[in-house]
């Protein structure tokens, strides 16, 4: 069984690196205006899992994953507690390697951390001895405020910069979260559950801006989520897993924004629902960290 220490720890390493690998980028580069970024077109990255697997110790996590994520598209992951969501999402971000199988970004194996790769957590990690503004700028080249206050401004928090983590909500917190991903111009952003704690709706509001952040900045998008409607809502791809393995890869043709009132929203939600309803929960299976009697937001650092 995986400790929550284990899976503490490597988040810890993404944030240390966060300091340390943009230390040495040109400031300039950080301070573009926004007519200077590349194009929507050249924004996302194109993923491809093939044959993928991972064990600990003696249990299977992920078995023979096969999976591709074309430039610019939203993908949600959803599936029961411990089928290896999270576990995916962590081989795609370099924080673990895989026992078996290949992953690659535009066609280049991925080794470790990347440059465009950037992940939201569950709980927003951020330094409470650092101001909102130094938070997102954390890694940028020094004088690179300019850039954490412009998107800072993009998720609404642009009068914020001053305070300290504290004094913020949980879906603030999340937003300066966010901004501190979408501040590197990622092209591909990974999000593991970072709105599973937040109440029904601080998590509409967070759909929506997260959804409007990917329209405007084309990057590929990879959730990872408990919440069967909140995929619907955001992703074009919908990937359920089961026992490691993917069960189903469900496309959503609505046109954005979604309206759950949507009839077509409804069908394709219950469709996903009864698939993972066909098949009851096995705990002591499970592969990954099962914590009785707590809801999976309620563990907020465990990834």
């Amino acid at each position: 069984m995986l400790h929550p220490q284990v899976s503490f720890e490597s988040s810890q390493t993404y944030l240390a690196a966060e300091s340390g690998r943009d230390a040495g980028r040109d400031s300039a580069s950080d301070t573009l205006p926004p007519q200077a970024q590349p194009s929507t077109q050249d924004r996302g990255v194109r993923l491809e899992i093939r044959g993928l697997s991972k064990r600990y110790g003696q249990r299977q996590v992920l078995q023979h994953t096969e999976l591709v994520i074309e430039p610019g598209e939203f993908v949600a992951i959803v599936g029961r507690s411990g089928c290896g969501k999270s576990t995916l999402l962590r081989l795609v971000a370099g924080l673990e390697a895989a026992t078996q199988g290949s992953i690659r970004l535009d066609g280049q194996d991925v080794t470790g951390l990347r440059e465009d790769t950037r992940i939201m957590f569950q709980d927003s990690r951020l330094l409470p001895w650092r101001r909102v503004i130094d938070n997102v700028a954390l890694g940028l080249a020094r004088g690179a405020h300019a850039a954490a206050a412009n998107v800072l401004a993009q998720v609404g928090l642009g009068d914020r910069q001053p305070d300290w983590p504290a004094r913020l909500s949980g879906g603030q917190r999340q937003r300066v979260s966010l901004a501190r991903a979408l501040v590197h111009n990622p092209r591909l952003l990974l999000l593991d559950e970072p709105l599973g704690a937040l109440d029904a709706l601080t998590r509409i509001e967070m759909h929506q801006l997260i959804e409007g952040l990917w329209q405007r900045n084309g990057f590929t998008a990879l959730l990872v989520t408990h919440d069967v409607q909140e995929a619907v809502a955001l992703a074009d791809r919908v990937i359920l897993i089961e026992d490691g393995r993917i069960a189903l890869d469900e496309r959503v043709n609505i046109t954005r924004p979604r309206e759950r009132s949507n009839p077509l929203f409804g069908q394709i939600e219950k469709k996903i629902l009864d698939r993972v309803l066909q098949q009851p929960g096995d705990a002591a299976a499970s592969t990954e960290p099962v914590w009785p009697g707590t809801p999976a937001h309620g563990v907020r650092w465990a990834v």
